[in-house]
């Protein structure tokens, strides 16, 4: 009939290649890498609001959030220039939607990771972005 196979399977030879480069690092340190990305997309929308409508209160969350994710990745984040374009309200809603979404997943992840800093950081500027888009306040 059939003779067996007496060699590995080129996968199973790939897999072992890619186990032995694969860094195994703990849920607290992909917590950290995951709420790291959420706050550096939340930087990116908030920047992208602060070339077009120009606020101090944005400036300052933009430093800050900067400043988290400094603190959690040991690197200081890229910043991207804003992309050029007139500020109509639909897009101005648009990225205050964006950055809430971000924001809550931000918290979320925050919460799990037990990081009382990027809970605060995450938790208010959900609540900055929901005020901007009118979402009422739940108590």
């Amino acid at each position: 009939m059939y003779e067996p196979i007496r060699t590995q399977s080129v996968h199973s030879l790939a897999a072992q290649r890619w186990s032995k480069r694969v860094l195994h690092r703990s849920r607290e340190e992909e917590l950290d890498i995951r709420l790291a990305g959420h706050l550096t997309a939340l930087l990116t929308v908030t920047d992208e609001l602060r070339a077009l409508t120009p606020s101090g209160t944005l400036d300052d969350a933009a430093d800050r959030l900067a400043d988290g994710i400094t603190r959690m990745s040991g690197t200081t984040p890229l910043r991207a220039a804003p992309s050029a374009g007139h500020p109509t309200p639909a897009r101005i809603n648009a990225l205050h939607q964006r950055a809430h979404q971000l924001a809550g997943q931000a918290l979320v992840v925050a919460a799990s990771a037990g990081d009382a800093a990027g809970r605060a950081l995450a938790a208010e500027r959900l609540r900055a972005h929901a005020t901007a888009l009118g979402i009422p306040e739940e108590e």
